[in-house]
């Protein structure tokens, strides 16, 4: 495979715990992922960051890790030139609500509030780093993300999605029930936008074929990144995840790292030069 650019999430694949790029997942000590880092810049492989953080958050990290472009809220915006130009998909948002942002339309219907009220105590904002996204509403908790898109659509909010991006440690001072399970994050969003969308935009904008493009993530939500590569790896923690295995198996041109968060991160990157 000759690879010219790597897609990668950050949260749970590049960085490690509380986001440390120096961390392994049993919060050792670890520069694997430095080095490795270091030998991709210098193969002349282009970094994009794919996430669901802010594209603020985003462009930042981007800055850090010199990666060469940012994507942002699970696809919704994808940014190069660092961060000076800036392309935001749309998706399904109804062409009604003009240039109005998804954020904007979702607290005009009061979507959120309904949605969370009937899911009381499963369901809540991610408080406080939901209060900066424009264009999906960003929430926590223990929910089947089927059975919310099948209730969005009997209250006609089809054009709705809710993407599901992985686990987070249980914290004390969330409002969600108590549960065994940790609780996830989930994105509430336009149908149409999602990671693998943004990839493909963005490949075509730089006139690569998939096949020269791989991409690293852990969650659901990274699987749609597959068919816009020629090949995604997933960090042995996501591959972990209950119901995760069955669904990798249905994609042909996904592989599982063995180690998990910036080690499997490293591997990935090392198998791409």
């Amino acid at each position: 495979m000759s690879v010219r650019v790597v897609y990668t999430d950050l949260d749970g694949t590049m960085v490690g715990p509380r986001g440390s790029f120096w961390h392994t997942a049993g919060r050792e000590l670890t520069d694997g992922p430095a080095a490795a880092l270091l030998d991709l810049h210098r193969a002349g492989v282009a970094l994009v960051l794919v996430s669901g953080r802010t594209y603020e958050q985003v462009i930042e990290a981007a800055r850090i890790f010199a990666a060469d472009g940012a994507i942002a809220e699970l696809g919704a915006t994808i940014g190069w030139g660092a961060g000076r130009t800036p392309h935001r998909l749309r998706g399904e948002l109804p062409e009604a609500y003009g240039d109005r942002t998804p954020m904007d339309v979702m607290a005009s219907l009061g979507v959120v509030e309904e949605l969370i009220a009937a899911h009381a105590g499963r369901l809540e904002w991610h408080a406080p780093w939901h209060t900066t996204h424009d264009t999906d509403a960003l929430l926590r908790g223990r929910v089947d993300p089927l059975a919310v898109d099948a209730w969005l659509a009997e209250r006609g909010a089809g054009w709705l999605t809710l993407k599901d991006n992985g686990a987070i440690p249980a914290a004390s001072w969330m409002g969600l029930d108590d549960d065994a399970a940790p609780p996830r994050v989930y994105h509430l969003m336009p149908r149409g936008i999602s990671k693998g969308a943004a990839i493909a935009w963005d490949l075509e904008r730089r006139g690569l074929s998939p096949d020269e493009a791989i991409a690293i993530g852990d969650s659901v939500s990274d699987l749609d990144m597959a068919p816009a590569v020629g090949r995604l790896f997933i960090t042995a923690n996501g591959a972990a995840v209950d119901g995760m295995s069955g669904l990798m198996a249905a994609i042909p041109n996904v592989t599982a790292t063995n180690g998990a968060m910036g080690e499997g991160w490293a591997q990935a990157v090392r198998a791409s030069l």
